[in-house]
Parts: structure tokens; sequence; C-alpha cells
């Protein structure tokens, strides 16, 4: 192994090779930061530059874009409240409010060190890990993953801010959202009310920059006509400025919420389909749980930053392990990944780890280096991220709200996208303002999906017995801890209220 890592090393030595992972690591920071471009979209937007290159030099450098983009998601999310991708929702849940007090320089030199601290978890899991766990992601049929759905769910929950019941409510609307388009198993409409366009459901980008960008610029206009907004920004941008520094210590010294995030990230990465918003969402979930002080998260705290972004990058690494290990794609970005590796000629599967030029080890060191290469970017742009704050309040609405709509629009081209984006941007602004959090309902839309289908195909599957659900190994286990954590959060709250 030894040797084939030196021979992975080898492969990169080579100007050409390092240049082209650097680049697409930048590339993928800067789709990451504009609103609405996930990672999946910038591993595809920047796929046709990797034609004509050598195997290995074309995968690094979509290996860079994809730890790029998942990186720079969370600098929109902490300086303007708008996810970069579905994985940096829960980071904007602390990121953004500590931002708002004068510290987004402190909230970045997390997110920074929390993501490279993640993403070399990843390289070490993927690397050591893929082939057992290769195995293990083999076993999950529908019983599973509606299980992982279910437990999933509960984190709603959780991740209420104030009540859970207004915090139930909104999972529910994200819920019912979901059920909006063609039935997974008969194909018969629902919802569509004879518009084309919600053929397919609802589409996530729309309603998540709706929710999220949106909703805030609805928010912040407000306050700016009402002059709430001038002073307080402009010294927090000084503030921002003099404490924009990665943050070694404060990051290893939180080892709760890290080891909650490169934990998770790393089981639920290689569960195929699984995804990295999952990842996140119950990493946050998990840190508030083992923190001492689970009250402070939501209003601007180290953990929840640490956590999540810590679980973004170790969950690519496990992603990666299905997608080469068994050509399965680990969630969307690998799925086009996958694409690239067999534009490339490299053929994922079992035979890949025996392969005797060592391919599998180069893209292994890859993975390595564009990790390096996110840490270096995003330090020495770390200021330059920040002056975002310096820009004046009207103008950086105006520009937001127009890469809303280009980046709405741009995807599919169709108008009705911007019309469902401005819906959810109303509602998630009233959602937010009568304290119901418009997290529990991204959660409800992103895994009423999941749920609905694997829960039907389960049925088909073993001819209307749900017993199965409750008998198979790995669903009981999912289905144990959705019970424990719901029973555990209803005493902790009642625990609360009653203190």
């Amino acid at each position: 192994m030894f040797e084939n890592y030196l021979n992975g090393f080898a492969m990169m030595a080579d100007w050409g090779v390092l240049l082209a992972i650097a680049s697409g690591t930048l590339l993928g920071i800067v789709v990451g930061v504009l609103p609405g471009l996930t990672s999946a979209m910038a591993v595809a937007l920047l796929l046709p530059l990797t034609f004509g290159m050598p195997p290995v030099m074309g995968v690094g450098m979509l290996l860079g874009v994809l730890c790029g983009a998942c990186a720079g998601g969370a600098i929109p999310a902490v300086l303007l409240n708008i996810p970069g991708s579905p994985a940096s929702v829960a980071t904007s849940l602390d990121g953004f409010p500590m931002a708002r007090k004068g510290e987004a320089g402190r909230a970045l030199g997390l997110a920074i060190v929390s993501s490279f601290i993640g993403g070399m978890v990843s390289v070490a899991f993927l690397s050591l890990l893929a082939p057992p766990i290769a195995e293990f992601a083999l076993r999950f049929g529908p019983a599973e993953y509606f299980s992982l759905s279910i437990f999933g769910l509960v984190i709603i929950a959780s991740v209420a801010s104030g009540s859970i019941l207004k915090g139930l409510v909104a999972g529910l609307l994200g819920l019912f959202a979901a059920t909006v388009g063609m039935d997974p198993i008969t194909g018969v409409p629902r919802f569509t009310f004879n518009e084309l366009s919600l053929l397919t459901g609802i589409n996530l980008l729309p309603a998540l920059i709706g929710l999220f960008a949106v909703s805030q610029l609805i928010k912040d206009a407000m306050e700016y006509v009402q002059g709430q907004q001038a002073a307080q920004v402009a010294s927090n941008a000084e503030q921002s400025m003099s404490r924009a520094t990665p943050r070694w210590r404060e990051v290893f010294s939180n080892p709760r919420a890290l080891l909650a995030g490169v934990g998770v990230g790393s089981i639920v990465g290689p569960i195929p389909g699984a995804g990295a918003s999952i990842a996140s969402l119950v990493s946050y979930d998990q840190a508030k749980r083992l923190s001492r002080t689970p009250e402070r998260f939501g209003t601007g705290h180290p953990e929840g930053i640490i956590a999540t972004e810590s679980s973004n990058n170790s969950m690519i690494g496990g992603a990666l392990i299905p997608t080469l290990a068994l050509g399965v794609p680990g969630e969307a970005a690998t799925a086009v990944l996958l694409g690239g590796l067999l534009i490339q000629g490299i053929a994922p599967g079992p035979a890949l780890f025996n392969d005797p030029s060592g391919m599998i080890y180069g893209i292994f060191i890859a993975y390595l280096l564009a990790n390096i290469f996110m840490l270096l970017i995003m330090w020495f742009g770390i200021r330059l991220f920040v002056r975002v704050l310096h820009v004046p309040r009207k103008l950086l609405l105006a520009l937001i709200t127009t890469f809303c709509f280009l980046g709405v629009y741009g995807v599919a081209g169709d108008v009705f996208d911007i019309w469902l984006m401005l819906g959810f941007g109303f509602l998630g602004f009233f959602l937010n303002r009568y304290g119901f959090g418009t997290a529990p309902l991204i959660l409800g839309l992103i895994l009423g999906p999941i749920a609905e289908a694997n829960l039907r195909r389960g049925l088909v599957t073993f001819g209307g017995d749900w017993t199965p659900f409750v008998t198979r190994p790995i669903s009981v286990v999912f289905l144990g801890l959705a019970l424990f954590l719901l029973l555990l959060t209803l005493w902790q709250n009642h625990k609360r209220t009653t203190a």
C-alpha cells in the first residue's frame, strides 16, 4: 500500500496537474459563493474544461471543483444568510447571526479550519476504509432508506427555533410541498394545477433561494427603509476585518462539535443518496445535543459552524466511496463526477482498486491536494470575502437580488421558477417573523420524497408487508435512534419549560 501511495504522489509531480487542481479549487470556491449554484452544478458547469486533459489532470480538477464549491458555500451563508448549497443551510443558522454581531471574520475563520479538518479526515476515511464501507452501503434497501429518512425528519424537532410545535408545522409544510408533482410509483400528477413546470415537483433551487435569500432580502430591505442597519453594518465590517483569520485554536477547543461533524459526515457520506444536506443537519443536531450550552445554538455559537462545516467536507470523502468502489454516486455532485470519470475512460468499480496503474491512489492524492489548496485559497482570501460588508447596503441588496433571479432562471430558463422563488421568499419571511423558522421546511422538502418513495417501494417489494421495516437490523437501528432522539428532545424541552 505504501508503494501505491508513492505512485499516487508521483502522478501529482507535474506542474500541469497541480495547476489544474488549484484552478479547479479556485473556480469551485467562486461558484460556491454565487447564490443558487450548488456543488453539483459547479462540477457540471466546469466539466467541459476537462475535455482533452489526461485522466489524472482532469479528475484532479473536478475533485478541486467539488472540494472548493462545498467549502465556498459557507461564505454567502455566513455573510448574507444565503446558503451556497443545501449543505450550507445549517451553517447559516449560527454563521449569519455571528456575522450580524460583527464577527464575520471569526465565523469564516471557523468555517475554513473546520472544512479543512473535515476534508483531511475524509481523505483518510476514503483511502483506508473504502472497501468495507462500500460493502456495508450495498446492504441498504428501501426499508433502510425509509428509516434513515424518518431519522432525519425527527431532527425537525431539534432545528426548530423555540417552539417544537411551530417547527413541526413548518416541517409538515415542507412534507406537503414534497408531494407536488408526479406520483413516484403510479406517475399520477398531484397538486400540479395543470402547471407543466410542477410535473417534476418543486425544484429545490428556487425554494432554497426563496426561503433563505429572498426572505432575508425582504427583511433587510424593510430594515434599510426604516434606517435600522446603516451605522451597524459599517461598524460590523470594521470589526470583521480585524478578526478575519483562521481559528485553529478555537476549533480544537470544541472537540465535541468537531467529533460530531466529522463522525456524522463520515458515516452518512457513504450512504448513496443521503447527501451533504442530511449530514450537515444531523451533525448540527448531534453537536447541539452534546454541547454544554445547547441554548446558544442559533445565536452565533461557534460549535454550530464547526459541526456543520466539518461534516460537509468529511461527507465528500465518504460519498466518493460508493462512487469509486461501486459506481453508485453518493450524492448529486458525485453523480456528475461519475460522468466525468467515465468521460476520462475511468470505469468505477471494485476492479478500479486492483488497477495496476494505481489510478485510484492518484485520485486519493489529488483529493488530498485539493483540500490543501482550498485551505490556502480561503486563508488568503478571507479578508477579501468579508469586504462584502463594506459594499453600500442598497447596492448589495440590488446585486444579491440580481444574482438570485439570474441563478434561478439560468438553470432551466423557466420563468415559473422565478415565481416559485418569490412565493417561497414571502413564505420564508412570514415563517421567520412569527418564529416558525425555514430550516424545518427545507428539511421536510428534502427528506419527504426520499421517505415516501422508499416506503411505497418497500411495500411493493415486500408484497404489502410492513414488518421488514421494523425487523431488518439496519432499519431497526435507524428507527430506534429516531425514537430515542424524539423522546430525548421532548424531555429536554419539558425540562426547559418547567425550570
